[in-house]
């Protein structure tokens, strides 16, 4: 599935490059509002025709992607580095399959990294139950909970947590970079 992600993060990665170009931030009220010049976007790409994207561009989904994707200061991440850095790249593989394929795998690694940054943890997966376990009549009813003991346990972790660091890795806040400019494509 990793690999499908990626496929559509190029994907995505492609058809809004140099979408931060065409950002405006209006700072009008006490909180900044973003907006995105659909119209140059869509003149400097030679796409006005084009009712695809126009129609992507005029949705939810994409208003919601401007919102969340459009301060200049936030958390950068793989499709922001797609959509600056990797614009040659992505435009010398598309005559080249084994390339884009290769690319493909890498991307999708880098997703799989994200998504599990500590590989040697294992997640033991719990077992299907067999067909008609729950028929059976020896199965035993499930023991009375001591709340005197998940309490002590809660707070044994609790302890714990305080001294330990924290386990999930803190993101930092970076200026988004903007890629090439829209005319490029």
């Amino acid at each position: 599935d990793k690999e499908v992600r990626a496929i559509f993060l190029r994907l995505f990665a492609q058809l809004f490059q140099g979408y931060r170009s065409c950002l405006q931030l209006i700072r009008i009220h006490a909180e900044p509002v973003i907006h995105f010049h659909k119209a140059a976007f869509l003149g400097q790409r030679g796409l006005i025709e084009n009712d695809f994207l126009t129609k992507v561009l005029n949705g939810m989904a994409f208003a919601g992607f401007v919102s969340e994707r459009g301060p200049p200061f936030r958390t950068c991440d793989l499709f922001d580095e797609l959509v600056a850095f990797e614009v040659e790249r992505i435009k010398a593989e598309e005559g080249n399959p084994p390339k884009m394929i290769k690319h493909v795998r890498e991307l999708a690694e880098q997703l799989f990294k994200n998504e599990n940054p500590n590989p040697h943890i294992a997640f033991q997966k719990v077992p299907r139950p067999t067909e008609g376990s729950h028929l059976r009549v020896h199965v035993l009813p499930f023991p009375r909970i001591n709340e005197c003991r998940v309490q002590e346990l809660l707070q044994e972790g609790l302890a714990r947590s305080q001294g330990a660091p924290p386990a999930t890795r803190g993101d930092k806040k970076c200026v988004v970079p903007a890629g090439p400019p829209v005319g490029m494509f």
